[in-house]
């Protein structure tokens, strides 16, 4: 007889939490997300330099697309790495 473990669900998925994420852009009221702006865009992305998704950042669509277009200036111009090592 088999041990059964405790997973969270079945086939040892974890379920979907409830809580709803709130984009912290639409909180502050942000309008314009500033390329320049290092340390804030190095949130948003990973330890390998990837762009993370909305459902791990919590942003929404629209703040997504504008963050996505600041992180690509960034880099392009230097300020962010296009890969890290």
């Amino acid at each position: 007889m088999q041990r059964q473990r405790r997973t969270g669900g079945p086939r040892g998925r974890r379920q979907p939490s409830n809580r709803k994420r709130i984009c912290a852009f639409c909180v502050d009221h942000v309008n314009y997300i500033d390329y320049k702006d290092r340390d804030n865009l190095k949130r948003y992305v990973n330890e390998f330099g990837r762009i993370r998704p909305r459902r791990q950042t919590g942003t929404c669509a629209k703040h997504q697309r504008s963050l996505a277009q600041a992180i690509k200036r960034a880099r392009h111009i230097a300020l962010l790495p296009f890969v890290s090592e």
